[in-house]
């Protein structure tokens, strides 16, 4: 029997809906199959804002796929008249030899990324909501900002199925296998089984579930973003003149944070970095307790004076970290001719999403890609791992 299609796509957040546009836009029969409906908010892409920025404190490496992206987002735009990135400017600060701060100055550095340094009182001047110690520093890069996650996927969705892709929502994979002989990939979910010649598999915080072979022991973490009204209102807030930021203290405790970027009542984000507890999408507790807001808005209080004011909502989702919290994007090392993953995002990925959509589309097409992805490869994660399952030729959720 001939394969029904040529990518089956599994997932269609952030990342499955970059891979299914992409795959589409080069003429490929696309099957993106979704657990949730379009633009959900069970997983890791939504709540309205991401953090978007090129001196990346995480490792150089990233630069040239976030340079790639900026240029993505601004075709997505383009495409489909939605607003997505705004490049309001950002700050990367803390003690000079904070991860946060030199970090960021090492990668602007190695790519000769347009960047200032700014002392405690330089940034004091700059952004009167802001209120770092005399010694604190800052690195201030312009083309930082925020991009919206929510508007990001919908694009890439409506890019898709323009494209010819079938896009079927509130169908969740019960299993795939890789089919013997180099035949393909068969899907199977509680309304049919698929067959393609190729399947990308972009599970969010059901990687442990869906790629139990892999060898990666993956933690999903309940994550909390908060929304304050700032003490005088949102004014001093707004992206004119207020810029993102990620802050870590002396402590090494990082804390991010956006402008108030909807308007007058609804207040301005933050939230702690890799601060959550462990769960599963099934266990996660979406719901959020007093401490919680306390906590943040001490914390918040400690750089931003006026901004914890009067709390007015939390939301919750997910981190799916891998060991070394770099990305997991590549053929599966078990079934390099017919499966590629994309996982193991571990909080920082979203501004990376439709370059990973355009890798995906290599990968699944002529199983390479020219963008620099060595530092993703499951692989560098088996010494960690010794007790995970042996890879497999299925994956499942039960």
């Amino acid at each position: 029997m001939s394969p029904t299609h040529d990518v089956i796509v599994i997932g269609l957040g952030g990342m499955g809906s970059a891979a299914a546009h992409h795959l589409a836009a080069r003429g490929a029969r696309v099957l993106g199959l979704e657990k949730f409906g379009a633009v959900h908010s069970h997983g890791s892409s939504h709540g309205g804002s991401r953090i978007t920025r090129q001196s990346y404190f995480e490792d150089p490496a990233y630069v040239p796929l976030l340079l790639r992206a900026y240029e993505l987002y601004e075709e997505l735009e383009r495409s489909t008249g939605r607003r997505i990135a705004t490049l309001c400017g950002g700050v990367m600060l803390g003690r000079p030899e904070s991860r946060t701060v030199a970090g960021s100055l090492l990668s602007a550095r190695t790519w000769d990324l347009p960047h200032e340094m700014l002392g405690a009182r330089e940034i004091r001047r700059r952004f009167p909501t802001l209120a770092p110690a005399a010694d604190e520093v800052a690195l201030y890069e312009a083309r930082a900002g925020f991009v919206r996650p929510e508007n990001t996927v919908a694009a890439q969705l409506q890019l898709a199925a323009r494209g010819g892709a079938d896009l079927r929502f509130q169908e969740p994979v019960t299993r795939w296998e890789a089919l013997p002989g180099g035949r393909g990939v068969r899907v199977r979910t509680h309304e049919a089984a698929y067959t393609a010649g190729q399947l990308v598999v972009c599970p969010g915080a059901w990687a442990p579930g869906l790629l139990p072979g892999l060898g990666v022991a993956f933690g999903v973490e309940r994550q909390v973003m908060h929304w304050f009204e700032p003490e005088g209102g949102t004014g001093p807030y707004v992206p004119e003149r207020h810029p993102v930021y990620i802050w870590e203290d002396a402590d090494g405790v990082q804390i991010y944070g956006f402008p108030a970027i909807d308007g007058p009542g609804h207040g301005a984000k933050v939230a702690f970095f890799r601060r959550g507890t462990g769960c599963t999408p099934e266990t996660v507790d979406r719901s959020v307790r007093e401490d919680e807001v306390r906590d943040m808005a001490g914390q918040t209080a400690r750089l931003l004076p006026s901004l914890p004011g009067r709390h007015l909502k939390s939301v919750t989702c997910m981190y799916t970290n891998t060991p070394d919290e770099h990305f997991v994007i590549a053929r599966h090392p078990a079934h390099t001719d017919a499966v590629t993953v994309a996982c193991g995002f571990s909080g920082h990925g979203f501004k990376f999403v439709p370059v990973v959509g355009e890798i995906l589309a290599d990968l699944a097409l002529t199983g390479r890609t020219a963008h620099p992805v060595g530092l993703f490869a499951p692989e560098r994660l088996r010494t960690a791992t010794a007790t995970s399952p042996a890879p497999s030729a299925s994956g499942g959720v039960r």
